[in-house]
């Protein structure tokens, strides 16, 4: 499907780095995200796949209500009020909710102050420009290694929300963008806009809080990841039944780590990409188990291969081999 949208021309805020001011401008980036309420139309480009999506938001008496409509590619949505979700499909659809790689610019990555971004990404303001009607501010997030990609966001005036992003790789090719094309905030938005309305399946999963990082480590039960990119760290523990899941963040960036019996189907290894996303799957042996590492998420290939080749077993009977 293809969505037309404007691109207005760039303002006259000076080139050169700001970075106190960039940062100021990131720190409002989260609250936004989430005590800001508004509505309208966003498309999600992955590599070739577009998608568009319908979303109201609202902050309500402290609680998050959200509800997201697919526009194309197929009926279905999803409501979230507080920790509550739930995701209605055509009855042809198939997903695994605790196996949510999140991804995007409402990801937990965007929301959450895990880490100072800075540490590890180059901030810098790159001015002004229009967005679905709003005037925003650009900030670019340039990676201070190759084990990450760079990002380009771009942030409403009054209020900070984020409505547009890319992520760009090494050579500064977008491989994934997100942008409002309808949008109007500060609504007073009604209840009915909340409510499930799409015939289909229902699954619903209660979100977990915000963990911490003690507690995430202790779910990597008989595995150990002996590498990843400084700055990542345990961000949350998704259940996958057998084995063990854990997923890591910069504060900017997310990746997971699955770890689970392999099954008899030999299934293939290496690399895949989608936009921005990499999945790389890798099997280990250990004594007369096999086990199959998958790592998913917004890192360059050779990343996401040094992570997956990092994992030891070390108790195959935690992860589940050899269980009915």
């Amino acid at each position: 499907m293809l969505v037309g949208f404007l691109l207005a021309l760039a303002g006259s805020l000076p080139a050169a780095a700001d970075e106190d001011e960039a940062s100021a401008w990131l720190e409002r980036l989260g609250p936004a995200l989430n005590m800001t309420s508004y509505r309208g139309v966003f498309v999600y480009a992955r590599g070739e796949s577009v998608h568009s999506m319908q979303i109201a938001h609202r902050y309500n008496d402290g609680i998050v209500e959200e509800r997201l409509v697919l526009q194309d590619g197929g009926s279905g949505e999803i409501v979230r009020k507080g920790m509550n979700v739930v995701c209605v499909l055509p009855e042809t659809g198939r997903v695994k909710l605790d196996q949510v790689i999140p991804s995007g610019p409402f990801a937990e990555a965007f929301t959450s102050q895990l880490m100072p971004v800075s540490h590890w990404y180059r901030a810098e303001m790159k001015g002004e420009d229009r967005v679905a009607g709003y005037d925003v501010v650009s900030v670019a997030l340039s990676a201070k290694d190759s084990y990450r990609y760079s990002h380009r966001l771009w942030l409403e005036k009054s209020t900070g929300l984020l409505v547009k992003s890319h992520v760009r790789n090494a050579e500064g090719e977008v491989l994934e963008q997100f942008q409002f094309t309808s949008l109007h905030i500060g609504e007073d938005i009604p209840d009915s806009e909340f409510e499930i309305r799409t015939e289909g399946r229902e699954i619903s999963r209660t979100l977990d809080e915000p963990a911490v990082t003690a507690s995430v480590v202790q779910r990597m039960d008989g595995w150990q990841l002996g590498w990843r990119p400084e700055g990542f760290v345990p961000a949350a523990a998704p259940r996958s039944g057998k084995g063990q899941a854990v997923a890591f963040s910069d504060g900017l960036a997310a990746f997971s780590v699955f770890v689970e019996p392999a099954g008899p189907v030999s299934m293939p290894t290496g690399a895949s990409l989608i936009g921005a996303t990499t999945v790389y799957m890798h099997q280990v042996t250990e004594g007369d188990s096999a086990f199959l590492v998958t790592v998913v998420g917004e890192l360059p290939p050779q990343t996401a291969r040094q992570v997956a080749e990092s994992v030891r077993i070390e108790d195959s009977v935690a992860l589940g081999a050899g269980k009915p």
